[in-house]
């Protein structure tokens, strides 16, 4: 089997060192070279032809968001973006992902986070060398919000993974002030998911938040799992609410969406829709069946709409989605479900 090929962006030769020597121990994959600039990169893409490019945010003569924007305009390919794990790197590392960078990874702070950096950009190479590139020119034109929708007074659970950002923005933009209670986990390391929920709350009509413990659940409002230390799960408390729980990560995940949708089954049964996106992996494969065992209507993303086609797959092959659809439908059958005219 042919190795991946990548290119290693980044302007510290120190970072550029440490990102392909972890790269090489892998035995799938082979660093073809390493360039301080986009500038450089540029002339290396076109001569090595890397299957995937690495591309560090913050550089001296043009930021990555610059050069993705081209790379994405002018040769399509997967890249994995490295960001600083601060504010100012999250709105940049999403405005990545909308652009068509297939996932993003955060650059080690210090010696005790290297290793698992490190280990985790080899993780995340390997998906984008199998991931389905998507351009904004391959985006589903926007939707406005609708206006006819009546809820039914389901609640709505949705799990993502590697591509979600794209998703969950195609969806959330037809989303109105009325829409069903919504929970969402997606994963995405801890500092990022304010500013993910932020985002969601501009493009939608619904509103958008970061999920809080306790927070009762109502119609209208969108609450996003928080990243990193807890999962997020719903229960019973005078109505429905968020629970974030402590916990070892469940299906290698921590928010997971098995903990999530396996929630939604016991607390919501049959009055619930669980819908899975694209993602690598099997997370919310099993949790997604328990909602449809427990009466809930279940929605999987097709293959042809997906970045990494692994999540909805999962679910798919044990029963657990009802109906496939495209990300450009899924928006539209999310609410024909939830809605009382039904």
């Amino acid at each position: 089997m042919a190795k991946i090929r990548v290119l290693v962006v980044d302007d510290s030769a120190t970072m550029r060192s440490l990102i392909s020597a972890a790269l090489n121990r892998d035995p799938e994959i082979e660093v073809v070279g390493g360039a301080g600039d986009p500038f450089e990169a540029r002339g290396m893409i076109k001569t090595l032809n890397p299957d995937v490019v690495t591309l560090d945010i913050e550089m001296p003569n043009m930021n990555g968001i610059e050069f993705l924007e081209k790379i994405m305009r002018l040769r399509p390919m997967p890249v994995v973006m490295v960001s600083t794990l601060t504010q100012a790197g999250a709105e940049m590392t999403l405005r990545a992902l909308e652009l068509g960078a297939v996932d993003c990874v955060g650059k080690p702070a210090d010696a005790t986070g290297t290793q698992e950096a490190l280990a985790e950009i080899v993780t995340k190479v390997k998906t984008a060398a199998r991931a389905s590139v998507r351009t904004k020119a391959d985006a589903a034109p926007a939707r406005a919000p609708r206006k006819d929708y009546v809820p039914s007074g389901d609640l709505l659970a949705i799990g993502s993974s590697t591509g979600g950002v794209e998703a969950l923005l195609s969806i959330l933009q037809q989303f109105p002030e009325t829409c069903p209670p919504t929970v969402i986990t997606q994963h995405m390391p801890a500092t990022f998911t304010a500013s993910f929920a932020a985002r969601l709350d501009r493009a939608s009509g619904a509103k958008v938040t970061e999920a809080s413990d306790g927070a009762m659940l109502e119609p209208g409002k969108v609450y996003v799992a928080p990243g990193g230390a807890t999962h997020l799960e719903v229960v019973r408390s005078a109505g429905l609410r968020c629970r974030l729980v402590q916990g070892d990560p469940v299906s290698g995940h921590r928010p997971s969406v098995d903990v999530l949708f396996n929630s939604v089954a016991q607390a919501v049964g049959d009055k619930a829709v669980g819908v899975i996106l694209t993602g690598m992996g099997r997370d919310g494969a099993q949790g997604l069946l328990a909602m449809r065992k427990a009466g809930a209507r279940t929605l999987g993303q097709d293959e042809a709409s997906c970045v990494v086609y692994g999540m909805p797959r999962a679910a798919f092959e044990i029963g657990a989605v009802e109906k496939q659809v495209s990300l450009s439908s899924m928006g539209q059958s999310i609410l024909d479900l939830a809605s009382a005219r039904r």
